[in-house]
């Protein structure tokens, strides 16, 4: 027996209110995934493909996200000390929202003259476009809307 039209429960302003919905949460998916790959290939170690160089890991380690301006922290590390990157980059992204002013910078006060020879933050920026697509393209296929015709 067929069901008429009249008796399913079917709501279009709900249906459109969780595709917006999830539209927005997808959009934000892309938005952090985004700029967390483009930080992680800055701050990738020639070692490991990347383009910044790594002796004590100082200037890996300044690495910082802040919403209010450019980082600041210690300039200089200590002579024989070895640093790790506290990658909490995550964490701080989760609170982001699209279209808010994100600040990423090192301390080290020799990152400018790495970054003018090594180029680890230009190379990475200049992917954004390509890394935006990826993730796009990766949540869209996630998408039961995604099976949608294109107009």
């Amino acid at each position: 027996m067929a069901t008429s039209p009249s008796n399913r429960n079917y709501s279009f302003s709900a249906t459109v209110d969780a595709w917006v919905a999830n539209s927005k949460k997808r959009c934000d998916a892309v938005f952090r995934q985004s700029i967390q790959e483009v930080i992680n290939d800055a701050q990738t170690p020639i070692a490991k493909g990347g383009r910044m160089r790594v002796d004590t890991g100082f200037m890996r380690a300044s690495g910082k996200l802040s919403f209010s301006g450019m980082p600041s922290g210690p300039a200089r590390g200590e002579k024989g000390q070895a640093y790790n990157w506290d990658d909490t980059i995550a964490a701080d992204l989760a609170t982001a929202e699209p279209g808010a002013t994100l600040y990423f910078g090192w301390t080290a006060n020799y990152t400018k003259y790495r970054e003018a020879y090594d180029g680890f933050l230009i190379a990475a920026i200049q992917k954004w476009p390509q890394i935006v697509e990826k993730y796009a393209r990766r949540l869209q296929s996630m998408s039961a809307f995604s099976q949608l015709p294109k107009e």
